[in-house]
């Protein structure tokens, strides 16, 4: 425990000043931590991350975790997505060259874990830089809110499990909870900072965000299982990886631009 929290305490004093200033350190933070979230996945994978296609999947990712500006040196009419498609191009011509050694299934996971990872991290600066600081710290309060709401409920009162094949340790009684202190706490909040929409609507949102961000964490939680890991990764001792700790924000911040927010 004490690990964990001298960690969490470095990270944010890193963290927040990057979510104060905005603009290019929050491009560049987004950059990296897509960089390495996606090195996670390939070490999950136990392939290794200094290989052709994994050189190309980081640009892909980068392709995507970049904002628009970044790419206005491409020709009119092609965007950074058109650059996304070249590089899947690229990554699908590996398994000609390499006579399917590095086969399609295997790019198939580099694609999906790409753009998964990728506009995860994408909308995390546009959340800061398109919404302003006010949005980027309500989606995370409603993201951590819901972490300690589903932890403290689901010590205290969880005895029905939530997907036991999964994750053992979720319970219903804590995704209820965790949504409920993210509702009350983002009604306090949009009190005194309102966003684009009215209270009401933005509580329902605030609904939808903190039920996704369990999902995210589920899902982050089916493919360690899969690959038979514990974290997804060793960079921040206590806490995992990078994935570990931002499953459910790479699932809920593309809704934020989905649902007009940024």
């Amino acid at each position: 425990m004490k690990q964990r929290v001298i960690t969490a305490v470095v990270a944010l004093i890193i963290f927040i000043p990057i979510l104060i200033s905005g603009g290019i350190f929050i491009d560049i933070a987004a950059a990296v931590l897509a960089l390495v979230a996606l090195s996670e996945v390939f070490i999950m994978r136990k392939r290794i991350i200094v290989s052709p296609d994994a050189m190309v999947a980081g640009l892909a990712v980068l392709s995507l975790a970049l904002p628009a500006g970044a790419f206005d040196w491409l020709p009119d009419g092609v965007s950074q997505f058109d650059l996304f498609y070249l590089f899947v191009a690229i990554l699908l011509a590996i398994t000609v060259f390499t006579k399917n050694r590095v086969n399609f299934d295997d790019m198939g996971v580099t694609t999906l874990a790409s753009l998964y990872i990728g506009l995860g991290f994408h909308y995390l600066a546009g959340a800061r830089n398109l919404g302003g600081f006010d949005t980027v710290m309500y989606i995370l309060l409603v993201i951590w809110m819901t972490d300690i709401g589903a932890y403290m409920f689901g010590r205290a009162f969880g005895k029905n499990k939530l997907w036991p094949a999964i994750s053992p340790n979720k319970t219903w009684e804590g995704l209820i909870g965790g949504t409920l202190l993210a509702v009350a706490v983002a009604a306090v909040y949009l009190y005194f900072f309102p966003q684009i929409y009215s209270l009401p609507i933005m509580l329902g949102l605030t609904l939808i965000f903190s039920i996704c961000g369990q999902l995210g964490d589920l899902v982050e939680s089916a493919y360690k299982r899969y690959y038979g890991v514990k974290d997804s990764g060793k960079i921040l001792p206590g806490h995992g990886g990078i994935l570990d700790r931002f499953d459910s924000m790479l699932f809920v911040l593309p809704l934020l631009h989905l649902f007009g927010i940024i």
